[in-house]
């Protein structure tokens, strides 16, 4: 199987280098940016499963470039990790809210970006049999249910392929748009407020088990999947 490829896309040459020697001394194979323009031509040469995007970076920050890559539709299933030295809450927040699958603070250790590397290619790339665990629920792609403390909960098939949607890309934000396009289907014509139907009757199956605040909203922007503290 051929190595997975990392970009990293960071100015400061001393942390490029440490991130870059540990990374493919674990077997990724590593490709290198100092600017957003640098990272743009990479992307479509190389075509990385996964960018580790710092914050700040001379030519745009990390973040727009994050957002950008979203709205791409060559772009928008890339992992992402921003890397940044801001360890408020609101920042970290915002990275998560523009698009990035997970977040890393400077200073860091390799064995940490190392695990959150394994985590996110995990939740991105697991195979279609897997089962997949978030907080209170659990599930199950061979079986085609869900599942918490053993119990089943009854979804209709949109419902289930909504949440299987969002399970599968956790602490991201999704439009009404790109949840058309991705569980009803890119040539399926439907109106954009079907997708709140789904999401309440998904939250009310969820409610039985007291998750439904897992399907969240995010006001002007769509709606994500988190179990984080909730």
């Amino acid at each position: 199987m051929p190595a997975q490829k990392i970009l990293i896309v960071e100015d400061e040459q001393a942390i490029r280098e440490m991130t870059a020697f540990h990374l493919a001394r674990a077997g990724y194979e590593i490709f290198e940016a100092e600017t957003c323009r640098d990272a743009r031509v990479l992307l479509v040469n190389e075509r990385p499963d996964l960018a580790i995007i710092d914050w700040m970076l001379p030519d745009m920050s990390g973040l727009e470039l994050t957002r950008k890559l979203r709205r791409d539709k060559d772009h928008e299933d890339l992992s992402i990790i921003m890397l940044t030295a801001r360890a408020e809450e609101r920042d970290k927040v915002s990275g998560l809210e523009g698009g990035a699958d997970d977040y890393i603070t400077k200073p860091f250790s390799p064995r940490e970006l190392l695990a959150r590397i394994q985590a996110v290619l995990r939740r991105a790339g697991g195979p279609a049999d897997e089962v997949m665990s978030a907080g209170v629920l659990e599930l199950d792609a061979a079986g085609h249910r869900v599942l918490s403390s053993g119990r089943e909960i009854k979804l209709g098939p949109t419902e289930y392929r909504l949440l299987h949607f969002l399970m599968t890309h956790p602490e991201r934000v999704y439009n009404r748009t790109q949840l058309l396009d991705r569980v009803w289907g890119a040539n399926v014509y439907v109106e954009e407020r079907t997708v709140d139907v789904h999401v309440r009757r998904l939250r009310k199956a969820l409610s039985d088990v007291a998750a439904d605040d897992y399907i969240q909203t995010v006001r002007g922007a769509g709606y994500r999947f988190s179990a984080r503290d909730v």
